[in-house]
């Protein structure tokens, strides 16, 4: 099966994702990760998307869909995959089709995880960083030990302002993506909120699988 999650940052896109490759024997394809390791490889394609990311620029859609097409040919995903936070845009949606065709598959199920602009709000700017240890908390789901003596620090764009920003970037830049994959019934939407085991269930329900 080949599955995309969707939603707004702090879905739990990541999250459940990686509870998910247990269940359907497919691996997790997360593009930043991806990059980043290429990145580390030294590989003429890691220098290419070092020198994009060094001066701050977007890496082009044609070489990330070269690294998809390169990680989709690997033994673990020869049977599918699960995209976590990609496609993003309706190019990209369309670049996955393309490199899914050529090798006789096809997006299966797109999982919309639906959460509000508030619960995205609460759950990124409640996070909390404790700078000696690097151990991150939040102050809601994650609290630190009652004990903890320390100063926690909050990154910057983790403040309620920048999330907001986020939040409607995503709106204006990811979300058409959504109409493009219902125009194909391929979208299934589920509510984000509760414990990550009712969300994983959520899901499991929606692609079929149990």
């Amino acid at each position: 099966m080949d599955l995309v999650l969707f939603g707004p940052p702090a879905a739990g896109k990541g999250t459940q994702a990686a509870r998910l490759t247990d269940l359907l024997k497919v691996p997790q394809i997360s593009t930043g990760d991806m990059m980043r390791t290429e990145k580390k490889s030294g590989s003429d394609l890691g220098q290419k998307f070092a020198d994009y990311m060094e001066k701050g620029l977007l890496v082009p859609d044609e070489m990330v869909g070269e690294l998809i097409k390169k990680r989709l040919g690997q033994d673990d995903a020869k049977n599918g995959a699960i995209f976590d936070g990609y496609p993003r845009t309706v190019a990209q949606a369309e670049l996955l089709d393309s490199i899914l065709t050529e090798l006789g598959r096809k997006v299966d199920k797109v999982v919309s995880i639906e959460v509000s602009l508030e619960t995205v709000v609460e759950r990124i700017s409640g996070r909390r960083t404790d700078p000696s240890t690097g151990q991150v908390y939040h102050l809601t789901y994650n609290p630190p030990p009652v004990d903890f003596g320390g100063e926690l620090a909050q990154r910057k764009d983790d403040t309620p302002d920048v999330v907001r920003e986020r939040y409607k970037g995503y709106e204006n830049k990811t979300l058409p993506v959504l109409p493009y994959y219902e125009a194909k019934e391929l979208v299934a939407a589920v509510d984000g909120v509760g414990s990550l085991d009712e969300v994983t269930e959520r899901i499991k329900a929606a692609i079929g699988t149990s």
